[in-house]
């Protein structure tokens, strides 16, 4: 019988070969044309900024059927394949006579199969469309459909469809699906024994997974090896060797990093199969595993979020909402990168960072850290103790919250909300509240995204970045006022890069600062160097108390070692812009020695004179100037009032001149754009306007 169905296979051939002589296939071929159209129906993937897997979709029958063309393969594989299944693959037009010649000879004087004569085309045929038994009938449909197939596509796209539906066991489809399963990694760079396998599991996949049946593919390997045709593309002696390398016995987890990033990818974009995003699948892998061993040495109920990006173009190129998607009990399905939650003390160097610009600090400046009352708001330390008299940079180290209220009192809570505007991001404060001095110890919502965003801009100089969403949302350097000066942003870092490291983590040459909010609910700490930004969110997803979490205690030591695993190499801080230095206390100006100035302008020594103001030029003016004879600008007169001689005015906040009791000064612009003009009187009082010189 089996005689006799070769025989009539040879026989449906000539008759099919014979009729589309004659009469043309033409007519039933637009009647009845293969199932093209669902051959390329395929898992969904999104991919990093280099290409590579960092999640992939199961198809609507659950398979992982991975989209793979000849170049996604290793070059040997494909020889080795070509040698073993279809030798005239590129040569015949669907169907090889001589192959089914060959078979029906070899079964005459063998008594058995000794190898099939199907071709690469009638495989894909029955790959697309899966017949229900083996039967002539169905033979002969699939020899039709390979002939159809060839006039609709070319020999490389008939190989990429095998390439993508070769069954491999389970729900494992094509070879790249096949690769990542069995040796975790692309097929790009096959061995000759990881070639073999893969070509010998699709004739019978199931029988031969090496994850259930390790003997029965050891068995197919070999035979691959063993073909001669083969062992001409390999040479004998590299089939021996590969025939002692050991098989694969278990199956591993495709790749599935960013989760959030890669369902939110979907969303918007449900159509597409490759969704491209600017994540690094290595900085992805690192962070994922440092918040994994984290969140298992926390309470179950605590989650982890992170995100890192490039400062110099606010790319996000690591980011994770949870430790765990699937984990329920932490709620892992939730964002907690775009969830608004209280800062704690993350938000103080930007405080400090508009004392530094408007010239009423210098880092060695002293300031109080006693009990106060800010008319009625009195802000207590972490520890719910004081340090009397300290540098504004231990007390910026130190987090202290006296003095960061203090500072946030002379420079107003307002303008310290229109810096954050300038950097695109827009804190949550209580309905119908005006910005109050609560903001500063973490009175008010932010997401850790735009907490990233703002030390971005912190870490960028001061100019500010918009961060991108990982997919569809483009990154991009904002054109406006900077979130604050050079110079102001550089002794904001120069102090945090000097914080001392959490206990257990070395000194890895990054500036970072840590947050606690109310009620330990969360913990937070950002850090940067000169490349990259990371931001550490650890809390309960349902806003629940954890006793004992602290930004410090416990989301610092996350943040280094998350800066250790990420892979990146750490790169060093910007050296100081022009103008700024460091100055000893005692070399300071006696107005800047000590910090002591209320909203009002007054110093607490119940000075009686008015607070300086500066009458010219105005807050927001456009200042049009000439060129003098020598090529530079011409010198703007500058005028104040009130304020208690001697003054000392500065430019961005570099020192103009020796201390003048004129009330009337010049400043020579280095060129056009924005600048800051700040005056101190001998009483420490300062005032500021900003101006745009053309």
């Amino acid at each position: 019988m089996a005689i006799l169905r070769t025989i009539g296979i040879g026989v449906s051939v000539s008759l099919l070969l014979a009729v589309a002589g004659f009469f043309g296939l033409r007519a039933a071929d637009r009647a009845f044309p293969p199932p093209l159209d669902n051959a390329y129906e395929v898992s969904k993937e999104v991919l990093d900024v280099d290409g590579q897997l960092l999640r992939a979709f199961a198809t609507r029958e659950g398979l992982w059927r991975l989209k793979t063309k000849a170049t996604d393969v290793d070059p040997q594989f494909i020889r080795m394949l070509v040698a073993y299944e279809d030798q005239r693959f590129s040569q015949h037009r669907g169907v090889d006579p001589l192959a089914l010649l060959r078979a029906a000879t070899q079964f005459i004087g063998n008594g058995r199969i000794v190898s099939g004569a199907s071709t690469l085309s009638m495989q894909v045929a029955r790959l697309i469309e899966p017949r229900d038994g083996r039967s002539l009938t169905a033979k002969v449909r699939q020899i039709a459909r390979a002939l159809q197939i060839e006039r609709r596509l070319s020999k490389a796209e008939i190989l990429d469809l095998y390439l993508t539906h070769a069954p491999y066991g389970g729900n494992l489809e094509g070879v790249r699906a096949a690769s990542l399963a069995y040796f975790g990694k692309e097929p790009r760079r096959l061995t000759v024994a990881q070639s073999a396998l893969l070509v010998a599991l699709p004739q019978l996949p199931e029988r031969r997974r090496p994850d259930r049946h390790l003997a029965a593919a050891e068995a197919a390997r070999l035979r691959v090896l063993d073909r001669m045709a083969v062992s001409e593309v390999i040479g004998e002696g590299e089939a021996g060797r590969a025939s002692l390398e050991a098989v694969p016995s278990r199956r591993l987890q495709l790749p599935a990093f960013a989760a959030h990033v890669a369902e939110a990818a979907l969303r918007r974009q449900p159509a597409v199969i490759e969704h491209r995003t600017t994540l690094r699948r290595s900085i992805q892998q690192g962070l994922e595993g440092v918040a994994r061993d984290a969140a298992a040495r926390l309470d179950p109920k605590v989650s982890i979020a992170m995100v890192m990006a490039d400062i110099r173009t606010g790319e996000i190129v690591g980011e994770l909402g949870s430790a765990s998607y699937f984990d329920a009990s932490r709620s892992g399905w939730i964002d907690m990168t775009r969830v608004t939650r209280s800062p704690g003390s993350t938000l103080k160097p930007f405080i400090y960072g508009l004392a530094f610009e408007e010239g009423l600090v210098s880092q060695e400046t002293i300031i109080e850290d006693r009990p106060s009352d800010f008319f009625g708001y009195r802000p207590r330390n972490f520890d719910m103790s004081y340090q009397g008299d300290v540098s504004i940079r231990q007390a910026l180290q130190l987090s202290l919250n006296v003095p960061a209220i203090r500072l946030l009192d002379a420079v107003g809570p307002t303008r310290l909300m229109v810096r954050f505007r300038r950097a695109d991001v827009r804190p949550s404060l209580p309905k119908d509240e005006p910005p109050g001095l609560a903001i500063g110890l973490g009175g008010v919502g932010i997401t850790l995204k735009d907490l990233v965003q703002l030390y971005a801009g912190l870490a960028n100089r001061g100019q500010p970045v918009r961060l991108g969403d990982g997919i569809q949302d483009k990154a991009e350097r904002l054109i406006g006022e900077p979130l604050m000066e050079p110079v102001a942003a550089w002794h904001v870092a120069d102090i945090l890069s000097g914080v001392i490291p959490p206990a257990g983590s070395r000194q890895r040459g990054i500036a970072y600062k840590t947050g606690t909010s109310y009620g330990y609910r969360d913990a937070w700490s950002v850090g940067f160097d000169g490349r990259y930004v990371l931001g550490i969110w650890v809390g309960r997803p349902d806003n629940g108390a954890v006793p004992g979490i602290t930004g410090y205690g416990t989301a610092a030591p996350i943040l280094f070692e998350a800066f250790a695993k990420s892979g990146v190499a750490i790169t060093r801080l910007p050296g100081a812009p022009s103008g700024a230095v460091r100055i000893s206390q005692t070399q300071l100006p006696i107005s800047q020695r000590r910090f002591s100035m209320t909203a009002s302008g007054l110093l607490s020594s119940l000075s009686r004179e008015p607070a300086p103001q500066i009458v010219y030029p105005p807050e927001g003016a456009r200042v049009e100037l000439g060129a003098a004879s020598g090529g530079e600008l011409m010198p703007l007169a500058l005028k104040l009032q009130g304020g208690r001689a001697p003054f000392r005015w500065l430019a961005n906040g570099k020192l103009l001149a020796e201390t003048t009791r004129r009330r009337t000064s010049q400043w020579v612009p280095d060129g056009g754009g924005y600048s800051t003009l700040t005056v101190i009187d001998a009483a420490g009082r300062a005032a500021s306007v900003r101006v745009f010189v053309e």
